[in-house]
């Protein structure tokens, strides 16, 4: 017993505790927001994210984000990038990664901070990984990063995955010294209820294996000396699935889903961000 206890690394022990804060403070939250909601007779419907309607983003020339190549896309974070870095954007902080990030409400993110939003649908960490340079000349205090999920279901291999994780880290812990990084688990999607027009394709995917993926990323992200976000617990049902209230279609976000990221993001900046700032380094 005593060996156990000796040989158990202190920096897991101090992960659990801020993730078993966190979920607390985030069922907190919900269970608030839900009083309120009953209260005042507010209600909120998956319809207004809707998979056929063009994303919520910030910027208004964009309706139709959605439409666009590959390439048109990226020209356009770039241009976005280009003018929080000419305009030395303060309190910047950065979304980085596919459709879920993209997707983010602007109005449901948090206060206090500039939101430059870098993420692409469909995108996956090798794809994340050849564009990090579009926002080298920011100066963000945070950047969060989500990816992964697409690669798993294009059927690349977990060491693949963690590998260009590895190379996402590495390359923003050198282009951005100052900033903090932090490494978002992957989400879990709703197994049978799904219904995603790649549900097939989805479900070859267990989230047995995404949970797998998302501990060894939690190792590696530690190893580097970057923070890891574990969204995985707050979203899932008594079978470890994507609760229903959480999603559109079995795979992304309803405004549910987003409020429970946006109180994690809250939370995890006031008690773990502000207490431990991340050293600099070139490594």
């Amino acid at each position: 017993m005593s060996t156990s206890f000796k040989t158990f690394p202190i920096w897991a022990f101090f992960s659990l505790l801020t993730n078993g804060i966190l979920m607390l403070a985030v069922i907190l939250l919900i269970w608030q927001q839900q009083k309120l909601t009953a209260f005042f007779g507010i209600a909120t419907s998956p319809e207004s994210i809707s998979l056929n309607n063009s994303p919520q983003i910030a910027t208004s020339d964009l309706g139709r984000r959605h439409q666009l190549t590959y390439q048109e896309w990226v020209d356009i974070l770039k241009q976005e990038a280009k003018v929080a870095a000419d305009q030395r954007t303060s309190h910047l902080t950065i979304l980085a990664g596919d459709s879920l990030s993209l997707w983010f409400p602007p109005e449901l993110l948090p206060e206090g901070k500039n939101w430059l939003n870098q993420g692409i649908s469909g995108e996956t960490s090798n794809g994340l990984l050849k564009r990090l340079k579009i926002f080298d000349r920011t100066q963000p205090e945070v950047i969060f990063v989500m990816i992964g999920i697409n690669d798993l279901i294009r059927g690349v291999s977990n060491e693949e995955i963690l590998d260009n994780q590895r190379q996402i880290i590495n390359y923003l812990r050198k282009t951005h010294p100052t900033a903090q990084i932090v490494v978002q688990s992957i989400l879990p999607h709703a197994a049978e209820e799904t219904t995603w027009k790649g549900r097939d394709k989805l479900l070859a995917v267990t989230n047995s294996r995404i949970r797998e993926l998302n501990q060894r990323l939690q190792s590696i992200s530690t190893k580097k000396d970057v923070k890891f976000l574990d969204l995985y617990p707050l979203f899932t049902d008594k079978q470890g699935n994507l609760r229903r209230e959480f999603t559109t279609d079995g795979l992304h976000l309803s405004p549910e889903g987003y409020m429970v990221w946006r109180s994690a993001l809250q939370i995890y900046s006031e008690i773990e961000l502000k207490s431990q700032p991340q050293r600099p380094s070139g490594k």
